[in-house]
């Protein structure tokens, strides 16, 4: 988070803290400071990712594949000059963080809101100031930049104290982020991504040093200067008063600055007339009005100390760093041996959430692009939840008997005050032979446990029927199948033209490379399609999530939007369909694929017809619904309804066939590549 306001301080009245410097000749000096070791700069991911989705379309759930393009880009500008990239992203959110977490997705609710109030308005994208990143852009990013030969670091704790110590014992060059707090750890040099200039490899680096002679502080003051304006550990809300006396007495009130500004210069002003000493906190903390726990200021401070740190105001033998509290947290899993691997595949960004099941039985999913007046189509929270529910049954071995631990979800939907988490029973899968065992998923070889690690996968999302069906075809397709079957089945209102629409997608997208998809042009968006973009694109964090827990019958590389999605294709392909367009013009006039357009569908239909689940035509031609429209089914819909159910044949071979080879342990199912960029963690 951060110290509301420092950043925009320290540029405005600071300018001598913010220097312009050229990233290459930083690299070089390392060089000849320290011959033995490359220059590095660790990344805050995090605070980098909306700086790097560069895309012109944001809103129609991701332009991957240009997404993609751009993180390569980045990576060769500093691989050019020699630098190597270490990049953290935050693997929890840290329960004193919760209300902020908070507050900001329900501050993001009433953001997308007015976003899709402009496109019903306005039929177009809005423009740059509303931009939101796309849904889970964080989650897809950490994947592509393995993808890319990146050293991917998942965080046990909050990624800026992680970041800020791999700076510090690594002599890294600097840290690249946008986080005021970089500006408090007594770590390396702090860059910005915001004014970074690729093409040039130069940005600006904020002193610390000079941010200190300017306020009147030293270094070892800046832990308790962020910790009386607000921070992590320290609410805001209980230092107004302090604030107010702090501005009274102050001598470098400016009439000229913003009040958060003044704030800044009379805390500053205070702080540097406490002397640097443990007593100095004790009474301070006794003093100002911290409500009923008086150790928020000490741990405040704390938090600031890294690895190997000493600090004046924290005596070394009351310390309780964050790593040794950490190690002390119980976990859910009692099983040392598969908790480890959970562990070691979450800090090397190889899972996708199976370690915060297993350690704290808590997860949260952020805000989607969805829109809060269709009510036709649920939260992917509420869609995925089934699936979601099955995946920790398999985690927390649900059928073993006993009671099964209840998981907590802190996910963002409409209707969802996130007053407190929502607590899930896990659910069995129905799977051929019974649920297999963590250790047989996990650690056990051979074709028959591959099958049951596929099995098991398909059963989560109720499709374990369709196995033979779903391994003839290439892995990214079938992964596409499991998500839009599922999706179908779950969804009473999707129809006959968005199904039409999402196989038109995956078969059309085959070899479109990044600029052409950029090169596509749009005449409008429509809402409906950006909600079920948004919801599509969560639905393969969902294949992720069961994927790591079953023991990774598909490569994770298989599952990503990349592979399978593109947001202005799918606007063109929905709309296309949904106008009612010749089956030429929706598969772009390619002939060769309207067998496979017609067996992939057929498939799916198939699938839910055993499901008792009829698919329903219901074009909504160029018009977009809203109001109170969109509350319930327009007539118009219901009086061109018909059902596409084709009789079903086993064409499936004939698209996209998978050549059948000895199955391999690697992440995946299917042939052996030595190009794979995921491979399970020595054991």
């Amino acid at each position: 988070m951060g110290i509301k306001g420092l950043q925009g301080f320290v540029a405005r009245v600071c300018p001598d803290a913010c220097r312009t410097v050229d990233l290459k000749e930083m690299a070089e000096k390392h060089r000849i400071d320290h011959p033995d070791f490359p220059p590095v700069i660790v990344v805050d991911a995090m605070s980098c990712v909306r700086y790097w989705y560069t895309p012109e379309f944001w809103v129609c759930a991701g332009q991957w594949r240009e997404y993609l393009a751009n993180l390569d880009d980045f990576i060769k500008a500093f691989m050019a000059a020699g630098i190597e990239l270490v990049f953290y992203f935050d693997g929890v959110v840290e329960e004193k963080k919760r209300d902020e977490w908070i507050k900001r997705r329900l501050q993001n609710n009433k953001e997308i809101a007015r976003i899709f109030q402009f496109i019903k308005t306005h039929r177009r994208q809005p423009g740059r100031e509303m931009f939101t990143i796309p849904s889970a852009l964080p989650t897809f990013t950490r994947f592509a930049l393995k993808s890319l030969g990146q050293k991917t670091v998942c965080t046990l704790i909050e990624a800026d104290f992680e970041v800020a110590a791999y700076g510090l014992q690594h002599n890294c060059i600097g840290i690249l982020g946008q986080d005021s707090d970089y500006l408090i750890y007594n770590t390396c040099p702090y860059f910005s991504i915001e004014k970074l200039r690729l093409d040039r490899l130069v940005t600006v680096m904020y002193s610390r040093e000079d941010l200190c002679r300017t306020l009147g502080l030293s270094l070892l003051h800046l832990p308790l200067f962020a910790c009386l304006l607000g921070n992590d550990v320290v609410p805001e809300s209980l230092l107004e008063d302090f604030w107010h006396k702090c501005l009274v007495t102050s001598p470098h009130k400016n009439n000229s600055y913003s009040r958060r500004a003044n704030i800044l210069l009379a805390v500053a002003n205070y702080v540097s007339k406490v002397p640097c000493s443990y007593s100095s906190l004790k009474q301070l903390e006794e003093t100002l009005p911290l409500g009923s726990d008086k150790t928020l200021l000490y741990r405040g401070v704390e938090s600031y100390l890294l690895p190997g740190q000493q600090s004046p105001w924290i005596p070394s033998t009351l310390r309780n760093s964050q790593v040794v509290s950490l190690q002390q947290q119980t976990t859910l899993c009692q099983d040392q041996e598969i908790f480890q691997l959970a562990k070691e595949q979450h800090i090397q960004s190889e899972n996708y959430t199976i370690f915060n099941i297993l350690s704290s039985g808590e997860i949260e999913c952020s805000n989607s692009l969805e829109d809060d007046r269709d009510t036709e189509i649920p939260g992917q929270a509420l869609i995925y939840r089934p699936a979601r529910q099955h995946i920790y049954s398999v985690l927390l071995e649900s059928g073993k008997g006993g009671a099964c631990p209840l998981v907590k979800e802190w996910f963002v939907y409409f209707g969802n005050p996130l007053q407190r988490p929502e607590l899930i029973q896990p659910v069995q899968p129905s799977v051929p032979g019974g649920t297999p065992n963590l250790k047989t998923l996990w650690f056990a070889k051979g074709p028959d446990v591959e099958k049951q690690r596929y099995s098991t996968f398909l059963a989560c999302f109720h499709l374990q029927d369709g196995m033979e069906e779903l391994q003839a075809l290439e892995a990214p397709v079938a992964g596409f199948c499991c998500l839009l079957a599922y999706l179908m089945m779950q969804v009473s209102s999707l129809s006959l033209e968005d199904l039409n629409a999402f196989v038109a997608l995956i078969l059309c997208l085959k070899g479109k490379s990044a600029a052409q998809l950029a090169g596509l042009q749009l005449e409008q968006v429509d809402p409906r399609a950006v909600h079920l973009g948004a919801v599509f694109v969560r639905g393969l964090t969902t294949l992720l999530m069961a994927n790591s827990a079953c023991g990774f019958p598909f490569r994770m590389d298989d599952l990503m939007p990349w592979k399978v999605f593109d947001g202005k294709l799918f606007q063109e392909k929905y709309q296309q369909s949904h106008r009612g367009c010749p089956l030429e013009e929706l598969l772009e006039g390619n002939e060769s694929l309207y067998a496979p357009f017609h067996n992939l569908k057929s498939f799916i239909c198939k699938v839910c017809t055993a499901k008792k689940r009829t698919i329903q035509s219901r074009p909504r031609g160029n018009g977009f619904i809203t109001g109170t429209q969109q509350r319930q089914f327009n007539p118009r819909f219901q009086q061109t309804r018909r059902s596409f159910v084709p009789p079903y044949h086993n064409q499936m071979r004939g698209f996209l066939w998978r050549n059948p080879q000895p199955q391999g342990r690697e992440y995946g199912l299917g042939h052996q590549d030595r190009r794979r960029r995921f491979h399970l963690p020595p054991r």
